[in-house]
């Protein structure tokens, strides 16, 4: 797939061989098509919620040599599968974590059968590292890249117990170990905004001004640990 991006192969690198496939929030359905078409599973359900992205993955869908491997519909988060599928992998990408996290939550038991998590949010990754731990996840990787002038991390997670620190849920285990030159860019520019931030706020706003220290000093401290 031409039009898959480097975020989305990112994700797709992360998809064990011959998994059964739910892509929630699927848009035109290029990363289950993409992985159709490597060979890397054999079936997948595109979700997705609203009627225009889904119009569009049918369209593409209808319009490939995969039509009779990936089915298109249109629901909202899990609800796109049922025990029957025999879902095992689950993708969920290009959303806030906190919205992530809640359409894992409404999944309840429909998580019991999948076996990996495969998650790129756009925001809140702290929010989202916390239901996981909470929720009986382990994270197992973590990717950061930029594209286009945007940074995008990744979040692989399968069924398992791991204790996370506060900097942990906040830089990302394997992330702040790495330290790639994208995880220090993007931690350095919000390093800047934050003391920017901070020297235009009044001191009789203390507590404000606390939190953006204690900001400020928890990535200090990652980008100068060894």
């Amino acid at each position: 797939m031409e039009k898959l991006s480097k975020r989305l192969r990112q994700v797709a690198s992360f998809v064990p061989k011959g998994a059964r496939l739910l892509d929630v929030g699927s848009d035109h359905a290029y990363l289950p098509l993409y992985l159709l078409e490597q060979g890397t599973i054999h079936y997948a359900i595109a979700g997705e919620v609203v009627e225009g992205p889904y119009r569009s993955a049918l369209s593409n869908v209808q319009k490939s040599s995969f039509a009779s491997q990936i089915e298109v519909r249109l629901a909202d988060g899990l609800a796109a599968f049922e025990a029957i599928d025999a879902i095992d992998t689950i993708t969920i990408c290009g959303m806030g974590g906190r919205l992530i996290a809640s359409i894992l939550d409404k999944g309840g038991k429909k998580l019991a059968k999948v076996n990996r998590l495969v998650l790129q949010p756009n925001n809140r990754e702290d929010e989202l590292r916390g239901w996981l731990s909470q929720s009986g996840y382990a994270i197992l990787a973590e990717e950061i890249l930029e594209e286009q002038g945007k940074i995008y991390e990744i979040i692989v997670a399968e069924k398992g117990q791991q204790a996370l620190s506060d900097l942990d849920l906040r830089f990302g285990p394997f992330l702040r170990q790495a330290k790639s030159p994208v995880f220090l860019n993007k931690w350095e520019n919000e390093l800047k905004q934050l003391e920017q931030a901070l020297a235009g706020i009044p001191d009789r706003h203390a507590e404000t001004r606390s939190a953006i220290a204690q900001n400020i000093h928890a990535i200090k401290e990652i980008l100068h640990e060894s």
